[in-house]
């Protein structure tokens, strides 16, 4: 019985996905929740689906696909801070603009390229199929990306919240806001090989919303998103290995799960309050 339970972790694709997931699970968990608190969560989808059209030119033009799928979210991010800055439109219209259009060039180039190679995982990961390369990338961006938001959560909890008193209080508001943009992108990047561009936003959602559910203080917000995300994908990963799945949908299917218990119990909690208080 218990070699059957261990038989995952005797086949090497299977140890780099486990090393994968534990790779980017702290950095998505903890950028999650920034974005959660500031109203962001279509900016990391609106940055995931942006990507594409960097790829796509990047493998045409014989660039690796890391710097092609950064430089386009760079300017997805920046295009959206500009046109929302110097114009009537909201936020989120300029983002759903900004990324269906980058979105739709980036689908035309993709099907009009004549090789044999596929970009399929791009768009829907490989997580069974990461290599050392992979992990070496995704182990560095994800090194950098925590690092810093551990080291500015503060500067940066005060911008989610107040960025009028976070200028008045002398911190670089525009290094914040075009920071987080920044760290955004090169963690998507960081995910492409372990859940692709449509799953990934997922990642960059679910743990932040679901800590938010459970926890009130933002330290204590930040240790459950990355508990939780790293639960997630790592037991979604195992999980698929014994129902024939595919592992990047499984944790997110796994993810919604826990969001929806998490609102549920807070439902719950609610109704209690509320009698106590009748």
């Amino acid at each position: 019985m218990s070699e059957g339970l261990l038989l995952p972790f005797q086949f090497p694709f299977m140890l780099n996905a486990f090393w994968i997931c534990a790779i980017v699970a702290v950095p998505t968990a903890l950028l999650s929740c920034f974005l959660v608190l500031k109203g962001w969560a279509l900016m990391g989808d609106a940055i995931s689906h942006a990507v594409l059209p960097g790829i796509v030119l990047a493998y045409i033009t014989g660039v690796p696909l890391i710097l092609g799928a950064f430089g386009a979210g760079m300017i997805c991010a920046l295009l959206t801070g500009f046109l929302a800055s110097n114009s009537r439109v909201k936020q989120d219209t300029v983002m759903g603009v900004v990324f269906s259009g980058m979105f739709g060039i980036g689908i035309i180039l993709y099907t009009s390229i004549e090789s044999g190679a596929h970009l399929d995982h791009i768009l829907f990961g490989n997580l069974l199929g990461v290599g050392p390369e992979d992990l070496r990338t995704a182990g560095a961006i994800s090194l950098v990306v925590s690092l810093l938001l551990v080291l500015r959560w503060k500067d940066l909890l005060l911008h989610a919240f107040d960025p009028a008193q976070a200028r008045v209080s002398g911190l670089p508001v525009a290094l914040l806001h075009y920071g987080l943009l920044t760290l955004l992108s090169m963690t998507i990047v960081a995910t492409l090989s372990a859940t692709g561009l449509i799953l990934a936003v997922g990642l960059l959602i679910s743990p932040g919303a679901i800590a938010f559910l459970l926890v009130r203080s933002f330290g204590r917000m930040l240790a459950v998103a990355v508990a939780v995300n790293l639960a997630a994908m790592l037991g979604g990963t195992y999980a698929s290995f014994f129902i024939g799945s595919a592992p990047a949908p499984t944790i997110i299917l796994i993810l919604t799960a826990i969001f929806v218990l998490a609102f549920l119990r807070r439902l719950h909690l609610a109704h209690r309050a509320g009698q106590g208080a009748a």
